[in-house]
C-alpha cells in the first residue's frame, strides 16, 4: 500500500484540510486568518470559563499554546487585533512584563457568528457518521493530541 495513504500525519492533514476547505470563507468573511479565528475562539472559552468573575484574559504564551503558534506570531497578531478592536490587551497585574488578553465584545460577537458556523459545517460534514462514531473520533483524537 502507498505509504501516504496510511500515513497518520498524512491522514489527519487531510482531515483537517477536509474540515476547513468549506469554512474558510466563514472565516475570511469575518476579515480574519486562521489564527485569528482560533485566538477568538480560544478567548470566547476563557470568557466562557472565567463566568461572571472575569474577562478570561491569558498570557500571551498561554494563549500562543493554545492557538497552537509562535510566541513571537502571536504577539504580533494580538497587537493588530487590538488595534481593530477585537483583542484588549493589558499589563499583568502579577507581572508587569506579561500581557493579558482578552477578547473584546467586537471579538466575542465575531467568534460567536463563526462558532455557529463551524459548529454547522461540522454537523454538515458528519451527517453519515453516528452519534457514537463521532464521540469515539473525537476522543481518540483528543488523547492523541495530549500524547496519550
Amino acid at each position: 500500500p502507498r505509504f501516504v495513504g496510511g500515513y497518520l500525519g498524512y491522514l489527519l492533514g487531510q482531515a483537517s484540510h477536509a474540515v476547513y476547505r468549506d469554512f474558510e470563507n466563514a472565516v475570511a468573511a469575518q476579515g480574519l486568518t486562521h489564527i485569528a479565528w482560533r485566538v477568538l475562539a480560544s478567548l470566547h472559552d476563557a470568557r466562557a470559563a472565567a463566568g461572571q468573575t472575569g474577562d478570561g484574559a491569558v498570557p500571551v504564551g498561554q494563549l500562543a499554546r493554545d492557538v497552537l503558534a509562535k510566541q513571537p506570531t502571536v504577539t504580533k497578531l494580538v497587537q493588530r487585533m487590538a488595534d481593530e478592536g477585537l483583542l484588549v490587551l493589558r499589563a499583568d497585574p502579577q507581572d508587569q512584563r506579561r500581557t493579558l488578553v482578552a477578547a473584546s465584545e467586537a471579538g466575542l460577537r465575531a467568534a460567536r457568528i463563526l462558532i455557529t458556523e463551524a459548529l454547522a459545517q461540522e454537523q454538515s460534514l458528519l451527517t453519515q457518521w453516528s452519534t457514537g462514531e463521532v464521540d469515539t473520533l473525537k476522543r481518540m483524537l483528543q488523547r492523541l493530541a495530549v500524547g496519550g
